[in-house]
């Protein structure tokens, strides 16, 4: 499926129109039978890709903040989610939790799933894998076609760090993370930067490439290492979307602090392996 521009102007007009034309025009007058599709089917779709949206674009969401981020009551909100849940673009987890659990069960955050993702995604994922294997193949496959691939990564995101680096060096040392990720923003990746235990954490909540990531990690891990670059120090990747995550998630420690103790932290081979490896 696609999800259409939201563009909801004149639907309320078009839907007091609708309502005007099925009322009784007179006594004993028979009011017409509603159509299945009309102007207030098209202002919940619209509504509906709007709360898709905005989960692509600031991750795994809870009814109450899609709620308030789309000025909607809860109740609407649970409502499109039920719909979404039912086409299969969104799914239900339990809530990530970074540092010490508060009391009470997790709250319920919606994500979108592979086939919500793929509503967003433009790249050319068959043809991207398919350019990767045979560089692995020309290579000699093995450990030298690995390594080949992953000399592609790093000089794809070499390339790409380049604006990315203008923007770093541009910003104070304590708004690096903000000005990183504003820039991967730029190129489609709906990052943001927030305060963590002990550090700061960017994320990614979109990737375009992340059907490719999930058989070549490499490109993954080639971007854990220009982060580490930019931002001049070092830096743990605790989720991809390629690995199943709902977020791509760098962890950026303070200087001479690494990740809370109580976060799940795996190297860079281990966390951005894709499900389906080649």
């Amino acid at each position: 499926m696609k999800y259409a521009s939201e563009d909801l102007e004149g639907t309320a007009a078009g839907t007091a129109a609708g309502s005007a034309a099925s009322a009784p025009s007179g006594h004993g007058a028979r009011s017409a039978p509603a159509p299945e599709a009309g102007p207030a089917h098209d202002e919940q779709r619209g509504t509906r890709n709007r709360v898709a949206r905005s989960i692509l674009d600031h991750g795994p969401s809870t009814a109450a903040e899609l709620a308030m981020r789309l000025e909607l009551t809860q109740a609407a909100v649970r409502r499109h989610l039920d719909a979404l849940a039912a086409e299969g673009v969104v799914e239900p987890r339990e809530k990530r939790v970074y540092g010490a659990r508060t009391r009470g069960r997790p709250a319920k955050v919606f994500a979108l799933t592979d086939c919500g993702r793929d509503a967003f995604d433009q790249a050319y994922d068959s043809l991207a894998s398919d350019a990767l294997r045979w560089i692995a193949q020309a290579a000699g496959g093995g450990e030298m076609g690995e390594a080949a691939v992953a000399a592609f990564a790093r000089a794809r995101i070499a390339a790409q760090a380049e604006s990315y680096r203008q923007a770093v060096e541009a910003a104070a040392p304590e708004k690096r993370a903000q000005a990183l990720a504003q820039a991967l923003t730029a190129d489609g990746y709906a990052a943001t930067a927030r305060s963590a235990p002990v550090g700061e954490q960017l994320c990614q909540h979109h990737c375009p490439v992340a059907h490719v990531a999930e058989q070549f990690p490499q490109l993954c891990e080639a971007e854990t290492e220009v982060f580490s670059r930019l931002l001049g120090t070092h830096v743990q990747r605790l989720a991809t979307i390629a690995h199943g995550d709902g977020v791509c998630t760098t962890f950026i420690p303070k200087a001479g602090r690494t990740a809370p103790s109580n976060t799940k932290t795996t190297t860079a081979s281990a966390s951005t392996a894709g499900r389906n490896p080649a």
